[in-house]
């Protein structure tokens, strides 16, 4: 682990993170590779930021992204550090891209979207996403992250989260083992045994950055505010599949989540 004196994350934000599942990141990136992207993104899109008429959708997806804001975004100094922390040094692969925009806009419409779901992230080679699976190992996925590229209140359609959701879903996949279970099988039930689960919003200034545990239950939800939000959602790749019995005992704090959900910890 990195120098307690060179910590990005306290011991405090660690503990959070193992039992709430996920941690917020303040000025994680800066505000002007935020706006540089933005303008990129409304370039894209083919509308106009000052007209709302031109915005004639509740959701558009763009990407792939990779241009010089988005990679400085995904690779500073403040984000490498806490991702050595919560998934530990030489663990994690740099992004080299941020992948798909879902853009939101101000809409009476139902998106369509916002259904409670964990990120999946293997079998992906079907089209049928309700196929694609997670193990309790969390095959192909180190941490799920939320990049706030637009200022984002509670109005503004912010990501909805289950606090500690992630628990629940440790133990759903631990008897299926390496194989896992498909996105269909874990929504079954609409993810009723997280119902009961405290909410809370993604909100925050651009440059703001999520740092979630991968099996973390959250949702889309419609825009009800007034100016759209730009957000996207990639995953921190593992450089090496995640253990939960290690003999050495350097478990990371993503690890120890799931052991702490499945009793090992």
């Amino acid at each position: 682990m990195p120098s307690q004196f060179n910590r990005v994350l306290t011991g405090a934000q660690i503990d959070q993170f193992i039992a709430d599942g996920f941690v917020r990141l303040d000025n994680a990136f800066p505000a002007e590779a935020a706006a540089e992207a933005r303008a990129i993104l409304w370039r894209d899109r083919g509308c106009d930021p000052d007209d709302p008429s031109t915005w004639t959708r509740p959701v558009v997806r763009l990407g792939q992204y990779s241009q010089p804001p988005f990679i400085a975004a995904a690779n500073t100094p403040r984000l490498r550090g806490a991702f050595d922390e919560l998934v530990g040094p030489g663990r994690w692969q740099p992004r080299a891209s941020l992948g798909t925009f879902p853009v939101r806009f101000p809409s009476p419409e139902d998106p369509g979207d916002a259904g409670w779901h964990i990120d999946v992230s293997f079998g992906t080679d079907t089209p049928n996403f309700l196929e694609w699976r997670a193990n309790v190992t969390s095959r192909g996925r180190a941490l799920l992250m939320l990049f706030l590229f637009s200022d984002v209140g509670e109005a503004d359609a912010p990501t909805r989260i289950r606090v500690g959701s992630h628990h629940d879903i440790a133990r759903q996949l631990a008897p299926a083992g390496d194989e896992g279970l498909t996105l269909g099988q874990l929504a079954a039930n609409g993810f009723a045994e997280t119902a009961h689960l405290p909410e809370m919003l993604a909100t925050g200034p651009a440059g703001t950055v999520y740092l979630c545990h991968p099996f973390l239950v959250h949702a889309a939800q419609p825009h009800r505010g007034t100016r759209p939000r730009f957000m996207a959602q990639p995953p921190l790749m593992p450089r090496e599949p995640l253990m939960l019995e290690r003999t050495d005992g350097a478990y990371s704090p993503v690890e120890t989540a799931i052991r702490v959900a499945l009793g090992k910890a």
